[in-house]
């Protein structure tokens, strides 16, 4: 496997586990209003998670015109 195939499946794999993040965070925001309690920290992590995942979403689109290109 070389360098960049590892790093393509490492950045994968950020962007699922990021993907999963969200989902939870938003799920638990959904509950705290379920039950009247505050949201606000926790739509703070929301936001964060949700840049992270774009700037992994970033990387990844990247690395895949790369691979796409091939070697220079």
């Amino acid at each position: 496997m070389r360098e960049g195939e590892a790093e393509l499946g490492m950045v994968r794999r950020h962007v699922e586990v990021g993907a999963r993040l969200i989902a939870k965070q938003r799920a638990l925001i959904a509950r705290l209003r379920q039950r009247d309690l505050p949201t606000q920290e926790a739509k703070a992590l929301l936001i964060l998670f949700e840049d992270v995942q774009r700037q992994h979403e970033e990387h990844l689109a990247r690395l895949e015109l790369l691979e796409r290109e091939g070697p220079a």
